[in-house]
């Protein structure tokens, strides 16, 4: 698992129990399944600022403009 620190977290009644049965099901440990937890949610973080990244150089769209054309051209 290399350096761990301890940290404190307060979880709702229910999630807690629902962690602690996920836990014991898979064999794993609360902390394991917390670490994994957080490590999914930053790496969708930098998936989605990845991909903020690749488009920012894209123009940039007015929305009124964009609905009155749409308007303009039939399509709503």
């Amino acid at each position: 698992m290399g350096l761990t620190k301890r940290a404190t977290i307060y979880l709702d009644a229910d999630l807690h129990r629902a962690v602690r049965m996920k836990a014991a099901e898979i064999e794993k440990s609360v902390s394991e399944l917390v670490n994994a937890a957080l490590r999914h949610s930053l790496a969708d973080d930098a998936d989605d600022l990845a991909a903020f990244g690749d488009r920012a150089k894209e123009p940039n769209l007015d929305f009124e403009a964009l609905v009155k054309d749409l308007r303009r051209r039939g399509k709503l």
